[in-house]
Order: C-alpha cells, then structure tokens, then sequence
C-alpha cells in the first residue's frame, strides 16, 4: 500500500485556502485519486504520513472510517484525532507557507497536472522540502505538554506524534 502513496511537498501558489481545496479537488475527480493537503510545518516526517495514510486507508478498507472522504480520514490520522473538525488543525490555511500533499494512488500524470497547474510554485517529491517541522506548532496540534517534554526530551517529539497516530483508533 505504500508504493501507492506519493508525498509532495512545495509552497502554494494559491493562497485563498477555498480555492486551493477546490482546485485540488477537481484534479482528484479528474484522475479518480486521493489528494489531501496538510501544513508541512506541522508534519514531524514521512513516516508520520505514510502510517497516517495507511491506517485511514486500511479503516476505509474494513468499513471502519469515521470520515465520509477519504482524504479526510488521512488528515484525521495525520493529526491524531478522532473528531475531524480538530484534525483540520493540521489541515492547510491562508497562512500555509509550506505544504505536503498525500497523493494515493500517485498516477504520475496527476502529478504533472499538479506540477503544470496554478497550485504549487514548487514541488518537490518525496524528501525535497522535507519536514523540517515547527516545534511549537507541533507541540500545540498535536497537545502535547511540557511534562511530556521533559519527560523524554524535545528529540522526541516524532515519537510522541507518531504514538498519536497510533492511538487514534483506540478513542472510540
């Protein structure tokens, strides 16, 4: 299921929110496929979205998904939630300076719409911008506290946010 998912990250050319959604939205119908836009300062690593995408994948798979869309259910994993309206706190905004893109199935001529349209001045594949995350803006999307900090020091930060992500079927 990984080889079927394609992270691109860049910066948006469109900065009305709305619009990019609905761009990114007509692309996806257009070519029968998953895109979903996350704010790439919130997003601790590949891995973090490749276990996020799976395990909303696989909810979709067993019938066990709480959001009706797809992408959705990738950005509630991705932020470890299980309310959707506090996992679009992860979610792009106006002030998106930097996002990633979880493309599933990757048809790469969808990429080359991507890379052709109006709504990434820059994309690079996999690693390029990377998740060179924010860590105060991590450590408020994703709640996590000081104690937990000193706890197990600031390095840590991917493993507690990947713990979340694990977590988030147990929140039934």
């Amino acid at each position: 299921m990984v080889d079927e998912i394609r992270l691109i990250f860049g910066r948006p050319k469109i900065k009305d929110r709305m619009e990019l959604i609905s761009t990114l939205r007509v692309i996806a119908d257009d070519y029968g496929c998953i895109i979903q836009a996350l704010d790439a300062d919130k997003i601790v690593s590949r891995k973090h979205l490749l276990f996020a995408s799976e395990k909303a994948l696989k909810a979709f798979d067993e019938k066990r998904n709480i959001a009706k869309d797809p992408g959705v259910e990738i950005l509630r994993y991705a932020s470890g939630e299980r309310q959707i309206e506090r996992a679009m706190s992860i979610g792009i905004s106006s002030s998106t300076e930097r996002m990633v893109l979880v493309l599933s199935p990757g048809p790469s001529n969808a990429l080359d719409r991507l890379s052709d349209s109006s709504v990434l001045s820059s994309i690079i594949e996999e690693d390029g911008l990377g998740c060179s995350f924010k860590a105060e803006r991590v450590k408020e999307a994703f709640n996590i506290s000081e104690e937990e900090i000193r706890a197990v020091g600031e390095t840590r930060i991917p493993d507690l946010v990947l713990e979340r992500v694990a977590l988030v079927d147990t929140y039934r």
